[in-house]
């Protein structure tokens, strides 16, 4: 029987060893979290006015306001956030440069000390030190003392546009579950929507981590319940006592 071929690096089918798995789990651990936020935040909004009138323009206008307003303050939040990170980065980037530049001799001392403390005999981790030296002392040095790479540096605008994304897509569910019911049900069915999508955004958010799902479910789904109640009672009590 042919055994399956493994990498060249000896990782198992199925099994990327990739540097830059982390991120990429942040990335979408961030996407279900966008998406969570827009339905959570749209759908107090929609419910709450719900609360106070039956209009469905009032709801539309309602809605488009907070999934817009929302996306953009996402955004901008996100891309604030991400260029501070990025900043960084380039910065402790180029001061390796220059040290590598300047002391070559300390920076390989330094990088064998790094290996050692990892627990490799002194002669080892000097000969590791030397051979990742000669294939790439840059990358060699990012990845051993800061855990970046050139190519990990992150882009604002990716992640601007990627937070967007994941809020308005999320927000789009309660939006469409108040506008497209009869009037009747339209209430309900929201509630009913949107917790089942809150129960998927918690354990998928679960899941990724690694974490048993069940407990940040019910907390994602009892603090949106929460949420819904009183922002629906509070534009039923406004709509009753004529305030609106």
């Amino acid at each position: 029987m042919i055994s399956s071929p493994q990498s060249p690096s000896g990782a198992h089918p199925n099994e990327p060893h990739r540097g830059d798995i982390a991120g990429r789990l942040n990335w979408l651990r961030a996407g279900v979290r966008g998406a969570n936020d827009g339905i959570v935040s749209v759908a107090s909004l929609v419910v709450g006015v719900a609360g106070a009138t039956t209009d469905s323009a009032a709801l539309l206008a309602a809605g488009v306001a907070g999934l817009v307003g929302g996306a953009i303050s996402m955004a901008l939040g996100e891309y604030v956030s991400v260029s501070s990170q990025r900043d960084s980065q380039r910065a402790l980037i180029a001061k390796e440069r220059g040290e590598l530049a300047d002391e070559p001799a300390a920076e390989l001392e330094e990088l064998a000390g790094i290996y050692e403390a990892k627990g490799l005999r002194p002669a080892t981790a000097r000969q590791v030190a030397e051979e990742l030296t000669l294939h790439d002392p840059l990358t060699a040095h990012l990845e051993a003392e800061l855990g970046i790479t050139e190519d990990a540096v992150v882009s604002p605008w990716a992640a601007a546009g990627a937070s967007a994304l994941a809020f308005t897509l999320g927000a789009l569910l309660p939006l469409l579950a108040i506008l497209l019911p009869p009037q009747e049900v339209r209430v309900p069915i929201t509630f009913l929507v949107v917790l089942l999508a809150l129960a998927l955004t918690g354990f998928t958010s679960a899941k990724i981590g690694g974490n048993p799902a069940a407990r940040p479910t019910i907390r994602v789904v009892l603090g949106g319940a929460l949420a819904l109640g009183a922002t629906f009672a509070l534009g039923t009590f406004l709509g009753t006592t004529g305030v609106v």
